[in-house]
């Protein structure tokens, strides 16, 4: 349970990375976009935090509902606003909201103890 736990935790860092490193790399852009890396990004997200949240059940570990659930709801806001508009010339705050709402999703998994 160890290797599978530590293997979906990278999956989901590389999830979150899809999503943060094109939102920090286009901030001096003129035109900002979703990409695709960060559609991919947010839907790894939700199925690796699943997957984590289920492997801890495994393992006898009962995590925080309360907190899974708010990241729950934050990671499926953030792939829901990336699909809708993925295809858009210019998403307008729709960027700006995916890389607000994965930043609260960061500092919700680092400081919610």
């Amino acid at each position: 349970m160890t290797v599978l736990r530590i293997v979906l935790l990278i999956v989901h860092f590389v999830g979150l990375a899809a999503i943060l490193g094109p939102f920090l790399d286009q901030l001096r852009a003129r035109t900002k976009r979703i990409t695709t890396a960060m559609v991919w990004g947010a839907r790894a997200q939700i199925v690796t935090g699943l997957a984590l949240v289920g492997v801890a059940y495994a393992s006898d570990h009962e995590p925080d509902h309360v907190k899974i659930a708010f990241k729950l709801v934050i990671a499926l806001a953030v792939a829901g606003v990336a699909e809708a508009t993925r295809k858009r010339a210019e998403p307008g705050a729709a960027y700006w909201i995916v890389g607000a709402l994965t930043l609260l999703n960061i500092v919700v998994a680092v400081a919610w103890r």
